[in-house]
């Protein structure tokens, strides 16, 4: 997303930030495999992981959840039903994403193109909700 804002020139129009559910990776660095298909892309991913806040629903006006299983886990956080409406999933975002099959797959534990096929549908649905932000203009 941060590359699409970028070539969109609405770089820093919009605050990013990546977390997870679970505490099994914080503190580091993305995965070698993920990185290197982004790579491949032209796109370099930065930081360390890091948990779920509470404050992350005060902190943010949309929450992306990658499936139905992280989006359940965030609902069960939120501390209100305001906060909850905040909850999407990234997939919503992709107009050619099947209704009944939203969720981005984990490709961890896979073997092949899975890191390949979850950048395609990230890709997908970041241009969708960057139409959705600025209109389709800048999605070009």
């Amino acid at each position: 997303m941060r590359a699409l804002l970028d070539a969109a020139g609405a770089d820093g129009a919009v605050e990013l930030d990546s977390a997870g559910i679970g505490a099994w990776h914080v503190g580091e660095a993305p995965d070698r495999r993920s990185a290197a298909a982004a790579a491949r892309r032209g796109i370099a991913l930065e930081g360390s992981a890091r948990q779920v806040r509470p404050r992350d629903f005060e902190d943010f006006d949309l929450i992306l959840a990658m499936d139905g299983e992280n989006l359940r886990a965030l609902r069960a956080l939120a501390p209100d039903a305001a906060a909850a409406a905040k909850l999407r999933l990234l997939r919503d975002y992709d107009p050619a994403a099947p209704a009944g099959d939203r969720d981005v797959p984990d490709p961890y534990y896979g073997e092949g193109d899975g890191f390949e096929t979850v950048l395609d549908q990230v890709d997908a649905a970041c241009r969708g909700l960057l139409a959705t932000l600025y209109g389709t203009s800048k999605t070009t």
